[in-house]
């Protein structure tokens, strides 16, 4: 671990520690993770991200989140990654693999990239839930069976699985954590699942909070924001298309009726480098 540089970067809040191991490999234990990732001890982030080489793609991006557990993908990182990469080629599109499938960066302006990425899975199977559900709305509650406080939110798979609350206002602190560590591990969710809370302001706005699966309450979550916009949109509650406000920042995302794959746009910020 010792002697290796990284980039300390953020997507709307969302910050990384990005490693780049194309050419020298980087492996580093869950402690090992846990302990870069530790804003006391540490480095610091949400999520540690290594730049490893593709057979397919221009890069593979792999991910560990700040619990030191490996993830399938993260929409912010995909962004930094991307510029990282547009801007060592001097390009203006990459492609990027992970372990949620690939994905394609686009440039869209100084430090603002687009991210491809790729259609919503919809079905029950590919969330995974436990058991068979309408995915549109599924059987879940917060709060007392007779009163819940929220039920039946929408289920989506950005590559990571999302299960999307619809709130009446915007929930503070203290509900968000409560409320996403008590679902993160529910028997409904055999892989774990990042919790959002979806405030529609217009056709085309959302204000979303997310607890992260192995990061807590984070300043955005990009996949959760793709999430966010398509369990709206299948409710009828927008268009396909919004700009999702969360905690960071904002993030563009739409939903193509053509392909069915989501776009995602939104900036990219350099923080410092250093030494591992």
């Amino acid at each position: 671990m010792n002697g290796r540089s990284f980039v300390k970067m953020n997507g709307c809040g969302n910050d990384f520690v990005v490693v780049d191991a194309l050419s020298r490999p980087f492996a580093p234990t869950p402690d090992e993770a846990r302990a870069i990732a530790d804003r006391a001890t540490g480095q610091g982030c949400d999520q540690l991200i290594a730049i490893e080489p593709s057979d397919t793609a221009d890069a593979f991006m792999r991910v560990w989140n700040a619990d030191g557990g490996t993830v399938e993908t993260c929409g912010n990182a995909l962004r930094c990654v991307g510029w990282m990469l547009m801007e060592a080629g001097g390009r203006d599109r990459v492609t990027i693999d992970t372990l949620g499938g690939p994905t394609t960066a686009t440039r869209a302006g100084p430090r603002r990239v687009i991210v491809d990425m790729g259609p919503p899975r919809l079905d029950w199977t590919e969330i995974p839930l436990a058991e068979e559900m309408d995915t549109r709305g599924i059987e879940l509650q917060i709060g007392p069976i007779d009163a819940p406080v929220l039920h039946t939110p929408g289920a989506v798979s950005m590559g990571n699985p999302h299960v999307v609350f619809f709130t009446p206002d915007v929930p503070d602190d203290a509900f968000v954590r409560a409320s996403g560590s008590l679902i993160e591990h529910h028997p409904l969710f055999p892989e774990g699942v990042n919790v959002g809370f979806a405030h529609v302001e217009a056709r085309d706005r959302i204000r979303l909070r997310v607890w992260e699966r192995g990061a807590g309450l984070t300043q955005a979550c990009g996949t959760g924001a793709c999430a966010a916009l398509v369990a709206c949109a299948r409710r009828g509650l927008t268009g396909r298309a919004a700009t999702v406000v969360v905690d960071g920042g904002e993030l563009h995302i739409s939903w193509d009726e053509t392909t069915s794959h989501i776009l995602m746009t939104g900036p990219v910020e350099v923080e410092r480098t250093g030494m591992l």
